[in-house]
């Protein structure tokens, strides 16, 4: 997809529309961009039963639809995502898969998504569009010997033209030996985020190692035209080991077990950033919810360390923000934390919809969200100490919970925070009601939640 394919879409820039709004906080607030859409049945069974099918046998989430892809190839592909990711690529082979993360030149989080290592000179880089139009804007516009074929998401497509390639996750106990039936194979030894292949219903079929909700599973992907085939495959074989089809209601919760925040903001308003804004159409971004009530869009930007990405960070290349990522590294201010919301709050704010006067916002099941990037104040002791990006209802473990970045010295577990839930004033948001702010008191816990999938990723 071209630059000018992007504008064409949108016929105002993300530039020209800040100008209008008067900042991008006031933009972004008021958006119509929609959360994040999982174009894929809500519910196949009920979603408590779907989230714990990966927990107790096996649940298949169908991720063809909801993530777009950006294939990049040629001579310079892995020097362009080099280039802008503070990943290390030195080792970095084919049938291997990271968690791509790029930021600003001031070490501030653009976003991320997952790399495939496909091929020699062939990557395939999916997920949140946030990361992929950094990408493709610094491809278009820098001197780079690549090339990029683009496939949105179903939503934005179209349903009337079927994805590239289809994409099933297999999550949880039974997964091995559902895998093992289907194969009619001993299931090969495959390291954490590295590929294998399988044959399915006589079909090439990609494989990664993956852990979406902690659990054991794999990630299977292959082209659209034998996607059927390999489904019904699952299907067929999956009877005897308890196979759930899980629904957008149960898979937009897996990452609160995972600990993966999806889509904090941006951090692309600055002065060096505005070649960036120009080329963005202004409907390509997204909306701004939450009680976060800045006007200064940078109090919302957030760093690697913020979201627990260090571990990711690598100072073996030079990369865009790397000097200072290297400040930031010695001094980190926040860490990434599971908000555990008191019962009796969550229930107040859910009874005022049935009680006189101003009720709190709705607060959604699963899934708590009604902008793309929620942003919602954490305060401790009296004073700002953090945002709180993603909430649901997490059934296997009757809490509702929020994934949160917070400063150190509210950090530990067991701490005392507090959330504000709601805006104040109301936005124009179409997900937003005339409403009242309220707080929910919360108790910090470890991230990864659960202690299985704390266990699960520290072995991996």
């Amino acid at each position: 997809m071209s630059v000018e394919t992007l504008h064409s879409l949108n016929a105002e820039s993300l530039e020209a529309a800040i100008r209008r709004a008067g900042n991008p906080v006031e933009l972004l607030r008021n958006s119509a961009y929609r959360p994040h859409t999982f174009p894929v049945a809500a519910e196949f069974t009920n979603w408590r039963s779907e989230q714990a099918a990966w927990r107790e046998s096996c649940a298949l989430l169908d991720q063809s639809h909801h993530m777009t892809d950006l294939f990049i190839t040629g001579p310079d592909a892995l020097k362009l995502l080099a280039d802008f990711g503070v990943n290390s690529f030195a080792k970095f082979a084919p049938g291997q898969a990271k968690q791509y993360v790029a930021v600003n030149q001031e070490g501030f989080f653009i976003g991320d998504a997952i790399l495939f290592h496909l091929d020699d000179g062939s990557f395939d880089l999916v997920g949140h569009h946030t990361v992929l139009n950094w990408l493709q804007f610094q491809l278009e516009t820098g001197s780079y010997d690549a090339r990029i074929e683009r496939d949105d998401n179903s939503f934005v497509r179209g349903q009337g033209r079927p994805p590239k390639l289809y994409r099933y996750e297999l999550q949880g106990p039974n997964t091995a030996a559902l895998v093992e039936k289907l194969t009619g194979q001993p299931l090969p030894e495959v390291r954490f985020f590295h590929m294998t292949e399988f044959t399915i219903a006589g079909h090439r079929v990609r494989a990664l190692r993956h852990g979406m909700a902690g659990q054991p599973g794999f990630e299977l992907f292959g082209p659209w035209a034998e996607g059927r085939d390999v489904l019904d495959a699952i299907l067929a074989a999956g009877e005897e080991f308890g196979l759930v089809r899980a629904g957008a209601k149960a898979y937009s919760t897996a990452n609160l077990e995972s600990g993966w925040i999806p889509s904090p903001v941006p951090a692309i308003f600055g002065e060096a950033e505005k070649a960036y804004r120009e080329w963005l159409g202004a409907e390509s971004l997204g909306s701004l919810g939450g009680s976060m009530d800045s006007p200064d869009i940078t109090d919302y930007y957030v760093t690697p360390y913020d979201l627990g990405y260090g571990m990711v960070v690598k100072f073996d290349h030079d990369f865009l923000g790397r000097a200072a990522l290297e400040k930031i590294a010695g001094t980190p201010r926040r860490k990434k934390v599971t908000l555990v919301w008191n019962t009796d709050d969550v229930t107040r704010a859910i009874r005022s919809l049935y009680e006189p006067g101003t009720p709190a916002k709705f607060i959604d099941m699963p899934k708590a969200r009604y902008a793309l990037f929620q942003m919602d104040k954490v305060l401790h002791e009296g004073r700002w100490a953090g945002i709180s990006m993603d909430a649901g209802y997490i059934s296997n473990e009757h809490v509702m919970v929020s994934l949160a970045t917070v400063d150190l010295d509210a950090g530990e577990p067991g701490t005392e925070v507090t959330v504000l839930w709601g805006e104040q004033p109301n936005s124009a948001k179409p997900a937003v009601e005339t409403h009242r702010q309220v707080e929910i008191r919360a108790t910090v816990a470890p991230v990864p939640f659960v202690q299985a999938v704390r266990d699960s990723y520290r072995n991996a």
